[in-house]
């Protein structure tokens, strides 16, 4: 399901913005551009949460558009992700603060897809947080985002919280308590800690209530976050293989 998140994907090889863009409609509302001046063009007339781009293109390159748009008020808070190769990212220490995340060419299509995901989870959080009632509680369905981009939504946004998920009428309900981005707590029933983690992410419908103002002073985890997302999905596809497969992968270079 797509989020309210505007993507803005920018590369002068056809192949790469094509499949790219079809990769990431899933994700959110997406527009192309095939050059960095026609992209800084559409950034301005139609801000976008997240820019994704290439680094070496002719003309104006990725680090000269990102530039332009961190030099103005308007446009300065863009999410951005560049394409590069593995000697371009040797500039990430001077643009460490500029950059959201980098997609080392070449890569895998679902790997940067993922990757790329995540950032737009945690984006699509932080709009729906701004959205929240006036009490201070984010409400919403798991069919808007699931068990595991909440999070890692909540993860990566260092967020300290109550996230609370329920379903079949709240009979069943699952409490997980974050500290900056990490799990300390989790309670389904009579099942605490990481069993309760693993529990609760094979949900796939019902609702959540993030509440940013919740604390315990229980710690009931043994894992971090990413530790208890891995293994609960190693667990999980241990019990349930997708039927859906989802195909050769496919390599996407210059």
């Amino acid at each position: 399901m797509a989020s309210n998140v505007k993507i803005l994907l920018v590369d002068d090889n056809p192949m790469v913005l094509g499949m790219l863009q079809q990769a990431l409609s899933a994700l959110g509302e997406v527009t192309v551009a095939t050059d960095a001046a026609d992209a800084l063009l559409k950034a301005v007339d139609d801000l976008p949460d997240v820019l994704i781009s290439d680094y070496r293109m002719p003309g104006m390159d990725g680090r000269q558009l990102l530039e332009k748009l961190k030099a103005r008020p308007a446009t300065a808070g863009i999410a951005v992700i560049l394409m590069a190769s593995k000697a371009d990212i040797s500039e990430r220490l001077s643009m460490q603060d500029a950059i959201e995340d980098y997609l080392e060419k070449p890569f895998f299509l679902k790997d940067a897809t993922h990757k790329i995901k995540r950032v737009v989870d945690r984006i699509a959080l932080e709009k729906l947080s701004k959205a929240a009632s006036t009490d201070g509680i984010l409400r919403g369905s798991l069919s808007q985002m699931n068990v595991i981009d909440l999070v890692q939504s909540l993860e990566m946004g260092r967020k300290s919280c109550l996230l609370t998920m329920t379903k079949g009428n709240g009979n069943e309900k699952c409490e997980i308590y974050f500290s900056q981005g990490q799990i300390k707590h989790a309670a389904y029933g009579p099942i605490t800690g990481d069993e309760a983690v693993f529990k609760v992410l094979r949900w796939t419908e019902g609702n959540f209530q993030i509440d940013f103002n919740g604390k315990s002073s229980q710690e009931t985890t043994t894992l971090n976050t990413q530790g208890l997302l891995m293994e609960g999905l190693r667990l999980l596809d241990e019990s349930q293989r997708d039927a859906a497969a989802e195909g050769e992968d496919v390599l996407l270079d210059t």
